[in-house]
């Protein structure tokens, strides 16, 4: 199983992960307790501080286990040296992607500063995450709409819409090539609509283990049992947690 949505520290400060500090050992470990092979693991402090800093710490933390862990880092999008560091953070620190929140960051997925990042992220063949659900700020509007202007590069919705715009969020899915929905926090019943309209091979899945405060552990465990009962398929189930982030982080 490869889990599309983990959160993680950077490795010199402590965060909480079922109420212990943790590091790459111990989020490894938990990993295992849950079933979860690899995981791409997003830039939580770097939401809050997008500093080089904390795509350096973010790329030390997966690179203890580079094949267990898939770093995405971030940039603010209005930094002029955004490009710039997009490009040593695939090129230099060797993570694989860029992750994005408009509604923390504050900005708008529409705003022009994006295509030069996108540009670089799609040169150098990295993935975009961005939070989506939350309206007005991270729409699936918005994101597919940045995805259409850049269209060889893998935009991923990272949460599929959650409870309010999971219908938005999986027709813009259905109708963008390069567009692909993260079946995270989302509830079940869209969950399995999702996987009965979605195009097979967009579907990914992510527990946001390791950014609540709650035990991460028992809320990623549950997660992944929660999937037994959507009345899926095995191929569907295969897809989802196998083959389609494989392919998808294998175009790095």
């Amino acid at each position: 199983m490869i889990d599309f949505h983990t959160h993680t520290p950077t490795w010199r400060t402590t965060s909480w992960l079922g109420g212990v500090t943790f590091g790459a050992d111990e989020f490894v470990a938990f990993m295992d307790s849950a079933g979860i092979d690899q995981a791409v693991v997003l830039s939580h402090d770097g939401l809050f501080d997008a500093t080089p800093e904390t795509n350096d710490d973010l790329a030390a933390f997966v690179g203890q286990y580079p094949y267990r862990l898939a770093g995405f880092g971030t940039v603010h999008p209005r930094r002029a040296d955004a490009p710039e560091e997009v490009d040593r953070m695939l090129n230099g620190l060797g993570l694989r992607g860029l992750k994005l929140h408009p509604w923390l960051q504050g900005f708008s997925m529409h705003e022009p500063a994006l295509d030069p990042i996108c540009d670089v992220l799609a040169q150098s063949g990295g993935i975009l995450l961005s939070h989506d659900g939350t309206p007005p700020y991270s729409t699936g509007g918005q994101i597919a709409a940045l995805a259409r202007r850049h269209p060889s590069l893998p935009v991923v919705l990272g949460h599929a819409g959650l409870h309010d715009t999971w219908r938005e969020s999986l027709a813009l899915t259905i109708e963008t090539p390069n567009l692909y929905i993260c079946i995270c926090g989302t509830p079940p019943y869209a969950a399995r609509e999702i996987l009965s309209r979605a195009p097979s091979h967009k579907v990914l899945f992510g527990t946001d283990a390791g950014l609540s405060d709650r035990k991460s552990q028992d809320y990623a465990v549950a997660r992944v049992a929660e999937i037994d009962g959507w009345g899926i398929t095995d191929a569907q189930r295969r897809a989802m947690l196998v083959d389609n982030p494989r392919a998808l982080l294998a175009g790095r």
